[in-house]
Order: C-alpha cells, then sequence, then structure tokens
C-alpha cells in the first residue's frame, strides 16, 4: 500500500480533457491507469499517482477560445528523485511550442 498523498503539482492548463488524456497516455508510457470522473490513477506496487483535472472557464483571447483545466498531481510512495523524474516527464509531454 503506498504512502500518504503528497500534492507534488497543481497548475493550470490551456488542454482540453480529451487532448490531456492522450498526451497523458504517451506520457505515462507502459503505466497503466484508470479514469474515473474528474481523477486519473495509477497504483503500482507502493507506489501510485492520481491526477484530478477540474474544468475552468475558457481562455478567451479576441475570436480564440481555449479550453482550460486546472491539474492537480498527487504522489504517493515516492522520493525526491522519482517525484522530479515524474514531474519532468510530465512537463517534457505537456510542453506547448517546443519549450
Amino acid at each position: 500500500m503506498p504512502d500518504a498523498e503528497v500534492l507534488a503539482l497543481s497548475q493550470d492548463m490551456t488542454v482540453s480533457r480529451a487532448d490531456f488524456l492522450r498526451s497523458l497516455a504517451q506520457a505515462a508510457g507502459d503505466a497503466r491507469f484508470v479514469v474515473a470522473g474528474p481523477e486519473i490513477r495509477h497504483v503500482d506496487g507502493e507506489c501510485a499517482w492520481r491526477i484530478v483535472l477540474t474544468p475552468l472557464a475558457d481562455l478567451v483571447i479576441g475570436s480564440i477560445r481555449l479550453p482550460r483545466h486546472r491539474v492537480a498531481i498527487h504522489l504517493a510512495g515516492y522520493d525526491p528523485a522519482a517525484t522530479r523524474r515524474f514531474l519532468e516527464r510530465f512537463e517534457l509531454y505537456f510542453r506547448r511550442g517546443g519549450g
């Protein structure tokens, strides 16, 4: 059973739910996860992660509308180095505009 959860990251992202899930599938690699409403969960032995997607109002710039979500990543059982690797991989797959 994983240790208590720690909020590792909370940020607003301009991304649709469908695009987020598509990118997460790539970022997760071989990790299988379960989507249940606003939560996405993965457990692997002593480690687990949970991502909560909260819809926000669209970002409107003139005639452009961009969907937004607050993304909260909770980790359990990760040491500081593993947390850093997880967040770096997440950022890599969700980076927009080439960096």
